[in-house]
C-alpha cells in the first residue's frame, strides 16, 4: 500500500510582515485603524521578516539532504511566498519559486468588515461583532464578509487531502499564517475546540517558527503523522535574529 502521508511535514509561519509592524504601532498609539496601503494579500515582509526568513533558510541548508523539504506549498499571500523564496535563496530548498505550489486554501483567515481595525477600532466601529465573538467564541465567530476558524479548517481539510494524494512519502514544507499553523494542528492531531484554543492561549505562533511532523508507520492502521516540535525558533536564535510573534488579528477577533 502506498504511504498516504508525507515522510516529513514542516509548517512555517511567514516572517514578520509590514502589517504586523503597522498593527503594533496602531495598538500602541490607541488608534482604531491600521495604517497600511496594500491589500492584505499584497502586504510584504518587514526588513526583520526578510532576515528571519533567510536565517530559517540557512538552518534548513545545514541539515542533511534527506532531512530537508523537497516539495513546497505556500499561501498566495506575498509575505508567505517571499518567506519561501528567501528560504530557497539561503540554500534551504532544492526547488525554487517557479516550482512552488501556490495554494489559495493556505491563505490567511479573512476578516471581512473587521479588516484593518484594531481592537479599539472594533469596539468603537463594530461593537456588535465584539459581542457576537464573546458569545460564540473565536472558533465559530464569523464576521460579515469574513471567516471563522471553522471556515479555515474546512478548506484546510481539502488541502490536506491534496497533500496525501500527491505527496505521500515525500518531505513537504507548507508556508502559511498563524491561524493556518493552528488549524492544521487541530486537523492532524484530531483535536477538540477546547484543546486547540488552549494551545492558542499559551502563546502566539512565532514568525518563521517551525512546526514539524514525522511519519510513524505504527500509528493507526495505515500509519500517521506525529508532532515532533512546535513553535521551534532555534534556527533564528542561533544567528541572533530577533524572534517576533505578533498576532495577525486583533484580540477581539482572533
Amino acid at each position: 500500500m502506498q504511504q498516504r502521508w508525507p515522510e516529513r511535514l514542516w509548517i512555517v509561519r511567514h516572517g514578520e510582515s509590514a502589517g504586523n509592524v503597522a498593527r503594533d504601532a496602531a495598538d500602541a498609539a490607541g488608534q482604531t485603524h491600521i495604517d497600511i496601503a496594500e491589500r492584505d494579500v499584497d502586504v510584504p515582509l518587514s526588513a526583520l521578516g526578510e532576515q528571519q526568513s533567510a536565517s530559517l533558510g540557512r538552518w534548513f541548508a545545514s541539515q542533511p539532504e534527506m532531512e530537508r523539504p523537497e516539495v513546497v506549498l505556500t499561501s498566495p499571500y506575498l509575505r508567505a511566498r517571499r518567506t519561501a523564496a528567501l528560504i530557497h535563496g539561503s540554500g534551504g530548498l532544492p526547488t525554487g519559486p517557479d516550482d512552488f505550489v501556490v495554494d489559495e486554501r493556505l491563505r490567511e483567515k479573512e476578516f471581512g468588515v473587521l479588516d484593518r481595525l484594531t481592537r479599539a477600532g472594533i469596539l468603537r466601529h463594530a461593537p456588535e461583532q465584539a459581542e457576537f465573538r464573546r458569545i460564540l467564541g473565536k472558533f465559530y465567530h464569523r464576521p460579515p464578509g469574513g471567516e471563522s476558524w471553522c471556515d479555515v479548517i474546512l478548506r484546510l481539510r481539502s488541502a490536506l487531502d491534496t497533500v496525501s494524494l500527491h505527496h505521500g512519502g515525500r518531505r513537504v514544507l507548507i508556508v502559511g499564517h498563524q491561524v493556518v499553523v493552528l488549524c492544521l494542528r487541530y486537523l492532524l492531531e484530531n483535536m477538540t475546540e477546547e484543546q486547540i484554543l488552549a494551545i492558542d492561549r499559551e502563546a502566539d505562533v512565532a514568525n518563521c517558527s517551525v512546526t514539524e511532523y514525522r511519519f510513524d508507520a505504527t500509528r493507526g492502521a495505515n500509519g500517521g503523522l506525529v508532532l515532533h516540535r512546535y513553535n521551534f525558533v532555534a534556527p533564528l536564535e542561533r544567528e541572533g535574529t530577533p524572534v517576533t510573534a505578533e498576532p495577525d488579528a486583533p484580540v477581539a477577533t482572533r
